[in-house]
């Protein structure tokens, strides 16, 4: 049982949770502006440098979890598939069809990473896995869980909740949250949480 489960984090699913999840079969697509596309096993991301981060996942819908999440840098990611020329964003694709974009610019940043663990366990299905994005920066809604496809483009898609009226940029506003950890309502200022 990870730590998400143990700490009863809320699940939120746009469209359901997927069903019968195959995590040893498990690809990511990469398309778009991308010298030439590819569909990466979840093995084939699995052997880049591996690296944990211990940061805040933060919900626009009111409540923040720390966790040490555990995957490979989207720096390293990167590093290993870059995107092509021109391409300033990424638009992460989930197995059920929901969608978010995020800028180059921001997603290069020392904590972002692609997870397929928490706190030493594998991400269970409600959570994300097997491979969700974790943007510590950025709403939780720009995290993209069940990813199965990452497109460069030289713009900014509306995805999901995007349609709906949350903010494309998807900054962490100032305001109230509550830390899950603790099970105590919290002040933020706002940008990725650090406070607590």
């Amino acid at each position: 049982m990870s730590v998400l489960r143990a700490l009863n984090t809320p699940i939120f699913a746009a469209e359901g949770i997927p069903e019968n999840v195959d995590f040893g079969n498990w690809h990511v697509s990469l398309e778009g502006m991308i010298d030439t596309d590819r569909t990466l096993s979840l093995e084939d991301i699995k052997v880049l440098p591996h690296s944990r981060v211990n940061c805040r996942l933060t919900s626009v819908s009111g409540w923040s979890v720390r966790a040490e999440w555990e995957g490979v840098l989207w720096r390293d990611f990167v590093r290993a598939y870059p995107p092509g020329m021109g391409a300033t964003h990424a638009t992460f694709t989930s197995s059920n069809g929901y969608t978010t974009a995020v800028s180059l610019e921001l997603l290069d940043h020392p904590r972002v990473l692609l997870a397929w663990a928490v706190g030493g366990e594998q991400l269970e299905i409600e959570y994300g896995g097997p491979l969700r994005m974790v943007i510590p920066i950025l709403w939780g809604y720009k995290s993209c869980k069940w990813m199965v496809k990452i497109t460069y483009a030289d713009h900014m898609i509306t995805g999901f909740w995007e349609s709906r009226g949350y903010t494309l940029e998807g900054t962490i506003e100032p305001g109230e949250t509550f830390d899950v950890n603790t099970q105590r309502r919290r002040s933020i200022q706002g940008g990725e949480v650090t406070e607590f």
